[in-house]
């Protein structure tokens, strides 16, 4: 009877053991949709992407990737500043990136890989170009492995992964299709079997971008349809600096013609005050002028959000607020942008976790995408 018994636990943890190993199809549906988004986004095709998934998480079964949501595999490099963990690889205990979920994983592969130069030449290549990419990583040195190229193409093979670019191609509007070369090159044509899509460009970007100056501060007017990526890229400024220069939490193809600044706005402008016209939101007052953001609702008492009445007048410099003429203090805020930490949003503003925590009344470091912080007071 105990023998029995013993063979029946020992059936039921084999089965509840194994039985919860995910498998590759699994691992594709579940991480598909990302994929898509960020060819959609940076030009990285969804089947190279969903194919390296596979391969350094073992179909999401992992260590790393169970323990950080690292799925591919990126070491920390000198200018990670999240989250880290030791894991072994090529070499015992090295530094891999810890990111907060999948998406922020998905998100930094296709950064890492359209930022660095050695993999530019990627991107003039077609993006069904399945086994020129595979190729490629391995030539640019992604992987050690000598067969990674031969293991990326057979998964995307077996598992028809290239169904998955060719239905991002189909999600792509007709002014935002690839960069897939450096800016000195011309657009790659490519028939696409549905003919919805007849011309794969750039990840759309200004033919001619010239620096400016924009209210005396490095500038430059793109048209719609032009990628923060790409232009963070041609003017070799990290993105995250480009989003926070202008105000944006998220990069992404702009939808309108638009004034980019090359270097932080300034805490107030050069004139006095602004009186507002139909239509106007604080975002466009502070990039018309050339003013920061969270200045500028500072000065003012309001909030990004809040509806300006026309013939309302903005304060643009600190504010003088009784017969002392007492100086308004500048409080700064900050949004929280994917990936980052208290920790991280400290060190970049110099100043302490502490201080941070104890002006917004936090009480861990837990924060999300999105939350406006004040950082100095």
């Amino acid at each position: 009877m105990k023998n029995g018994l013993f063979i029946l636990c020992f059936t039921m943890f084999f089965v509840s053991a194994f039985g919860q190993k995910q498998t590759t199809r699994e691992y594709i549906e579940k991480y598909k949709d990302f994929a898509i988004r960020e060819m959609v986004r940076s030009g990285v095709p969804a089947s190279i992407t969903l194919a390296q998934g596979v391969l350094e998480t073992e179909s999401g079964n992992s260590e790393l990737v169970r323990k950080s949501n690292n799925h591919f595999g990126i070491k920390c490099k000198a200018e990670w500043t999240g989250e880290k963990v030791y894991h072994d690889d090529d070499e015992s205990g090295e530094c891999f990136r810890k990111y907060d979920s999948s998406y922020h994983s998905y998100r930094d592969h296709s950064d890492f890989l359209r930022t660095r130069a050695h993999y530019a030449f990627l991107f003039s290549l077609e993006p069904t170009d399945y086994k020129g990419w595979a190729h490629g990583l391995k030539k640019a040195g992604y992987a050690t492995n000598p067969r990674y190229p031969q293991i990326l193409i057979k998964t995307i093979e077996e598992y028809q992964l290239n169904d998955y670019s060719l239905e991002a191609m189909k999600s792509i509007p007709d002014y935002s299709v690839f960069v897939i070369k450096q800016q000195e090159s011309k657009p790659k044509v490519v028939k696409v079997i549905d003919n919805t899509i007849t011309q794969v460009e750039s990840l759309i970007f200004p033919q001619n971008p010239k620096l400016k100056s924009f209210n005396g501060l490095k500038a430059v007017q793109v048209d719609s349809g032009t990628s923060l990526l790409a232009l963070a890229i041609r003017f070799q400024i990290d993105l995250e600096d480009l989003l926070d220069y202008n105000d944006l939490l998220e990069d992404g193809i702009l939808d309108r013609t638009s004034w980019i600044y090359l270097e932080r706005k300034r805490f107030e402008s050069s004139q006095k005050t602004y009186k507002v016209k139909a239509n106007d939101n604080l975002y466009d007052i502070s990039q018309a002028l050339g003013i920061q953001l969270s200045y500028l609702m500072a000065y003012n008492g309001v909030n990004e959000g809040d509806y300006l009445k026309p013939g309302m007048i903005l304060s643009l410099k600190s504010i003088m607020i009784d017969e002392k003429e007492k100086v308004v203090n500048e409080v700064r805020y900050h949004k929280v942008k994917p990936s980052e930490s208290l920790k991280n949003i400290a060190k970049k503003y110099k100043v302490s976790v502490s201080d941070i925590k104890e002006w917004n009344k936090l009480e861990s470091e837990t924060i999300i995408v999105g939350q406006k912080l004040i950082i100095s007071k």
